[in-house]
């Protein structure tokens, strides 16, 4: 089992009460809108991570971190990119991707609204964690964190923390 804390959209702010949840998860996976690599720095320093760069994020971390990250955790076959859109309307830089070769669990980044919804066609589950950082329109930061056990994603928990 493995329990992971997902993030995105930290547009280089982190402070003590995410590096908190850190501390209690086994991987954090990142999709996008970074920032300054120093909050990556400081997440890889005490945890395993998995990310992608995001819109936002410049040459160095586009050097660092893939576009698409596609990995199995437990099980459960995972693929992460920053802008990837919903079920139904999935972004067309990763819809072939899906529709040819569906993940387990799609997760993305970048509309700052945090969502999760299955693609029952696709047999996939859709996370958005929202945005953590303090950059954006979003009234509320959010971030979600589960575990991964046996092929399942169980234990789900959204994370709100106040602007």
């Amino acid at each position: 089992m493995k329990k992971i804390l997902l993030l995105s959209d930290t547009h280089s702010y982190i402070d003590d009460h995410i590096l908190g949840h850190v501390d209690w998860a086994d991987e954090v996976w990142h999709a996008g809108d970074i920032g300054d690599l120093e909050v990556t720095d400081a997440i890889a320093k005490r945890k395993p991570l998995r990310a992608v760069f995001g819109n936002i994020d410049d040459t160095e971390a586009r050097q660092e971190f893939p576009l698409n990250n596609r990995f199995t955790c437990e099980g459960v076959d995972v693929l992460i990119t920053h802008i990837g859109g919903y079920p139904g309307r999935y972004s067309p830089a990763i819809r072939d991707e899906i529709y040819s070769n569906p993940p387990k669990l799609f997760i993305c980044g970048h509309s700052h609204i945090l969502k999760v919804m299955p693609d029952k066609k696709r047999g996939l589950l859709h996370m958005n964690p929202g945005a953590i950082g303090k950059h954006g329109f979003h009234k509320v930061r959010t971030m979600l964190r589960f575990t991964v056990h046996a092929g399942k994603i169980e234990n789900l928990e959204v994370i709100e923390v106040a602007r």
